[in-house]
């Protein structure tokens, strides 16, 4: 049930079609089977695939976003729980066409009341509003400039934008564009460091090449949805599910949670 919800969620906040997410997941099962060293590690190679095991699940109907939607949810979704942030957008969405020149002209106020169910919905408002201007004004109101750059031009030109950083970054460009890079948000983060996939002290960019490195890039949008759906079902911050996790046999932190197992 919980990865239903991810996908679900994945497809809200990005706009590829949840088809597509569950294609490119799915994809992993097939690689693994046909031994054609897609994945760098074996282990990696061996939880991966027992995480598509274990949150498979039928395809679902398409879902359409475009690029400037899937930064706005994605600014919105900052320190907000996913339904929250469903209901802002939705709210934001009744108000105002999500479009640059609509944003950027709306009185800031007006976006505030209606991401009122979000988190920081002040300061987002006015991230909101800004964002868009610089788009409208810098960009003639078109994302595609952006996406069409090289992967570390593109990132470096979006996280210049207030409110904009790597993980919001990094979410546009593999959702939108296909770019190879994993969104490390603090599920991707805990996991990928219990699992020893990543240094236990290391930044978002140091967790985010790390994974890179034991995968292919064809499976980053997988592995970022499935460590996400692992991390929310098994591997919770404060009381992890050590015994009944399906990869726990190799995890080199199973046991350190024994007494909240």
């Amino acid at each position: 049930m919980l990865f239903r919800f991810a996908l679900d969620f994945a497809s809200f906040l990005t706009g590829l079609s949840r088809d597509d997410i569950y294609s490119l997941v799915d994809s992993v099962d097939s690689t693994f089977r046909e031994g054609d060293g897609n994945v760098k590690d074996k282990r990696a190679a061996t939880v991966l695939q027992i995480l598509r095991e274990t949150f498979a699940m039928s395809k679902w109907t398409k879902a359409t976003r475009s690029p400037f939607e899937t930064l706005i949810v994605t600014i919105i979704s900052q320190n907000t729980a996913d339904r929250n942030t469903a209901r802002a957008f939705e709210n934001l969405s009744k108000r105002f066409e999500i479009k640059p020149e609509v944003l950027a002209n709306a009185e800031t106020s007006q976006i505030e009341d209606a991401l009122k169910t979000a988190g920081l919905y002040r300061n987002k408002a006015k991230t909101i509003n800004r964002v868009s201007r610089i788009i409208l004004e810098k960009f003639h109101g078109s994302m595609q400039s952006i996406l069409a750059l090289p992967l570390e031009e593109a990132r470096k030109t979006l996280v210049q934008m207030p409110g904009v950083g790597p993980k919001t970054a990094d979410v546009v460009l593999l959702f939108s564009k296909g770019q190879p890079t994993i969104p490390v948000d603090t599920h991707v983060n805990r996991v990928s460091k219990r699992l020893g996939f990543a240094p236990a002290n290391g930044d978002y960019d140091a967790v985010r090449a790390s994974l890179q490195s034991l995968y292919d890039p064809r499976d980053y949008l997988a592995v970022h949805v499935l460590l996400i759906t692992h991390g929310r079902c098994y591997c919770k911050a404060r009381r992890p599910l050590c015994e009944q996790c399906p990869v726990n046999i190799y995890c080199p932190s199973r046991g350190l949670w024994n007494g909240n197992a």
